[in-house]
């Protein structure tokens, strides 16, 4: 069935103006109620509608008992009350009314003076001005058309027009439902210049206005109503429409008078209740289809397709290749977006503090045999490729810890054993990189399919907690080097001191005065400092947790910002968008204000290799004997396990629902990918890059979209990921290119980054189930979030199963800081296979009833 439009509603009612009628907005819905203020100059926030019992039986009573003309021939006002079949005399008098002025509720003010001098002038000119202003135009008007209201309304909406007032030439009340053949749009009738659908009339005798205004926010309540907005389209005759209130009825909520102030407005809920459940109850198939609904075709299915065995070669590689070639070019058009700009800026600080930090530990590992000079070059020339040829360009390519350990454990077996490092390195590449094609070419990917929210959940939270861990403790750092002197005391000034010291006496220059040399030259000249506040630099410590934490709160604070009440929507957005690029730059210049030498990022400035005694390629052959070519086999393939669990598990939480992700994945030609990066690397000599979990969530989190028009007290609606390439490549070119931006990189301190690290960390850890579960250890029962497991599962199971995630997770976080830290990603990922059959996504739905508890929420 064809989607039905999304309906504006607006109610006005009549009024008497001096000697003239006009209608006057009084109300107006998208999804919330918002009415015009008692002082008739602002509208009221939007609200949840509360009706009267009392009117919705009196709307039915109408509706059962009045006239009801559906599917009405009509493109003007004039023409459908023309052909509205009403008796002879009434049609006049009827249509007098109907064809009044609509005066429509507007930001600035009714200038009541200005009218009232305009009825001391003289009534002969009012009059004559009335009059021609008496029929509504047939086009919109010009306030219409520039009433930036139409933001909040989607394109493709249309209207409901609700019209009640009393009159004094009707014995009973006069009532008229009527729905156009099509949308059409009848000129000034409407507060905004969208195509009217319905009318709904409801005229009577004097006396009744409060009824008639309540009969009327009924039936404006009912047709923003998911369900009934169904019927009212689809509806054949009046018993359809009566059948539409009673449902209605079934499920409205009554509230005792004395219990609570009707004058209470009800805030919208942040989450609105599928109406869903409700259609499948209640049938509209036998209510037919919408007539002339608005709407195109259906979109495309849902790709429910991940991975499988084709039991052909290479047959899942291909399928990826196929199912990427259609977004091709979408994939580089949609990344020029002012969205992509901030994703760009966060992701590449965040690249280049893991660039210059593994780096800085290869080198150490490794003798610098690998160093910051190969970590950078390695990153932008592995990230540029993967993300132009990848099947899942939004996963960021980046050194991860287990690699480390390896390749400390790998160097120093070759220095114990008298083998070149550097080739035996370059084999394993090579290896690694034939067998990571093996399990391409028979899709041994396949096995992603048995992995459960559990293994995702550990696997995603242990990264999570260790970049925050390495946040803290780096920063940390900065207290050991540049220590708060917590033991000083004003009296014992003269207690302290610093003194420079002469080197050898036989070897020292005699005719300097080292009692008188500055720090610097004391350590030039050869000299040692001595002393209990030589390593003393006031306030450094406590500035780097400033810029530390300040870059952290600001950048949570600003991220949040679209969510409040200050500034249009779409400076609020903007703010948002770049709040991580604000807060560095606020932090920079901060720092830069006060001037203390804080910490900075220090990048490499001459394209050379960090150890002078190797060059760019690394020769195959030469160096080790020949058995060492074969023997590496065993070392690599326990690379490209490594390899593969900690890439496929990263695309796992990448490519989840969630993300609502349209273009599909691609773990084979992901893999096939990063075997070819294993051994362009090793004849390099750069270090090998696999998936990053945080930073790939990082990208992911920046490049969100949210719909743009939103209705009054709805929260915008995710939308899925800006989905490109665009993005990826720039920060890695970028990446590659930074040896020349140092003049400037070098003014950014490194607390400022590791505040970067510390907002990654925590952000990844928002839409975790996991992290959530474990909140709920510190909650009484009476304050838990109305979460849906807790509606199937009790309490007591849900906190055991937390436990033991918790459990699993303590003995992954012991397993990292050893040596066999390398077994890691295998250990998380066998943690949470269920190995008894896969996990479809029906079973990864949280309110999916089953007949039995597994061990996945």
């Amino acid at each position: 069935d064809m989607p039905t439009p999304t309906l504006f509603t607006e109610m006005d009612t009549l009024q008497q103006d001096g000697d003239e009628l006009e209608w006057k907005e009084s109300a107006r819905w998208v999804k919330f109620e918002e009415k015009v203020e008692e002082g008739g100059e602002r509208w009221s926030k939007p609200h949840v509608s509360t009706l009267s019992l009392h009117s919705l039986f009196e709307l039915r009573t109408c509706i059962q008992t009045g006239t009801v003309l559906l599917d009405l021939e009509g493109y003007s006002l004039p023409q459908i009350v023309d052909e509205g079949m009403l008796s002879p005399d009434l049609r006049e008098k009827i249509s007098f009314v109907l064809l009044r002025k609509h005066r429509h509720q507007t930001k600035k003010p009714i200038h009541r003076s200005l009218a009232d001098m305009g009825k001391a002038s003289g009534g002969g000119a009012r009059h004559a001005q009335s009059r021609s202003m008496n029929d509504i135009s047939d086009t919109p008007s010009t306030d219409q058309l520039r009433n930036k209201f139409m933001k909040k309304i989607p394109r493709d909406a249309e209207a409901s027009n609700v019209l009640v007032g009393e009159v004094d030439f009707l014995d009973k009340p006069f009532v008229a439902f009527v729905r156009l053949a099509q949308a059409t749009t009848l000129g000034g009738l409407t507060e905004v210049p969208v195509p009217t659908r319905f009318l709904f009339i409801l005229l009577g005798p004097t006396g009744k206005a409060k009824s008639y205004n309540q009969i009327g926010r009924a039936i404006a309540t009912l047709m923003v109503d998911d369900l009934f907005s169904d019927v009212a389209y689809k509806a054949r005759d009046r018993e359809d429409l009566i059948a539409g209130i009673d449902e209605f009825l079934d499920e409205v909520i009554v509230l005792p008078p004395g219990e609570w102030d009707p004058k209470i407005r009800i805030e919208p809920p942040k989450k609105v209740t599928s109406a869903d459940k409700r259609k499948s109850v209640f049938s509209l198939n036998e209510l037919g289809q919408p007539n002339g609904a608005a709407g195109g075709g259906g979109g495309l299915a849902e790709d429910e397709e991940i991975v499988c065995v084709c039991g052909r070669f290479c047959g899942g590689l291909f399928l990826d290749i196929k199912r990427k070639i259609p977004w091709l070019l979408s994939d580089f058009y949609e990344g020029f977006h002012i969205q992509s700009i901030s994703a760009v800026l966060f992701i590449y600080l965040g690249c280049i503090t893991n660039a210059i930090t593994f780096g800085g530990l290869l080198g150490d590992a490794t003798d610098n045999y690998q160093g910051v000079m190969e970590s950078f070059l390695g990153t932008a020339l592995s990230g540029t490729v993967f993300c132009l040829f990848s099947g899942q360009p939004l996963i960021i390519l980046s050194s991860t810890g287990p690699i480390l350990i390896f390749e400390k454990l790998l160097f120093e077996f070759s220095k114990n054993n008298g083998i070149d490092y550097m080739e035996l390195r370059l084999w394993i590449g090579i290896h690694s990189c034939l067998q990571c094609f093996l399990l391409v070419a028979t899709d041994a990917s396949y096995i992603i399919k048995y992995m459960t929210r559990f293994t995702e959940e550990g696997f995603s939270s242990l990264i999570s907690f260790i970049f925050i861990s390495d946040a803290i403790k780096k920063m940390m750092g900065s207290f050991k080097y540049y220590p708060i002197n917590t033991d000083f005391k004003p009296d014992y000034v003269t207690a302290y001191k610093c003194e420079c010291l002469a080197p050898d006496p036989s070897e020292s220059i005699l005719s300097l005065d080292w009692s008188q040399l500055s720090k610097k030259e004391c350590v030039k000249y050869g000299g040692s400092l001595v002393g209990n506040t030589c390593k003393y630099v006031p306030d450094l410590a406590l500035m780097s947790f400033i810029l530390f934490f300040g870059t952290y709160s600001m950048t949570v604070s600003l991220k949040k910002f679209k969510f409040s009440r200050y500034f249009p929507t779409k400076l609020r957005k903007l703010i948002s968008d770049f709040s991580i690029f604000m807060a560095i730059m606020t932090f920079v210049g901060l720092d830069r204000l006060i001037g203390l030498k804080t910490p900075k990022l220090i990048v490499p400035t001459e394209f050379k290799p960090t150890r002078p005694d190797r060059g760019w390629i690394v020769l195959p052959f030469g160096k080790n004997p020949w058995w060492v070519y074969l023997a590496s086999f065993v070392p690599a393939l326990l690379v490209t396990i490594l390899i593969f669990m900690d890439q496929q598990i990263s695309a796992v939480i990448v490519n989840r629902k969630e993300n609502k992700l349209r273009k599909g994945c691609g773990y084979h030609l992901d893999l096939f990918w990063v075997g070819v990066l294993m051994a362009a690397c090793s004849f390099l000599g750069l270090p090998w890059y696999v998936a990053a979990t945080v930073i790939s969530i990082a990208h992911i989190d920046s490049l969100k979209m949210e719909s743009e028009s939103s209705a009054p007290g709805e929260q915008p609606q995710f939308l899925g990921v800006r989905e490109q390439r665009l993005t990826g490549i720039l920060v890695f070119v970028l990446t590659g290119v930074s040896i020349f931006l140092a003049p400037i990189l070098q003014f950014i301190p490194m607390p400022v980054l590791y505040g970067v690290f510390l907002y990654m960390g925590v952000a990844s850890l928002s839409g975790i189930q996991f992290w959530e579960r474990i909140k709920l250890y510190m909650m009484p029962s009476k304050y838990q979030p109305d979460f849906p497991f807790l509606r199937h599962v009790p309490l007591r199971r849900v906190h055991l199963f937390t436990l033991v995630q918790i459990i699993c997770l303590a003995v992954l976080w012991v397993l990292k800081s050893t040596v066999l830290a390398i077994l890691f990603p295998v250990m998380a990922g066998r943690t949470g296979l269920n190995t008894s059959r896969p996990v479809t996504t029906a079973e990864r739905r949280p309110n999916r009833k089953r007949s039995h508890l597994r061990w996945e929420l």
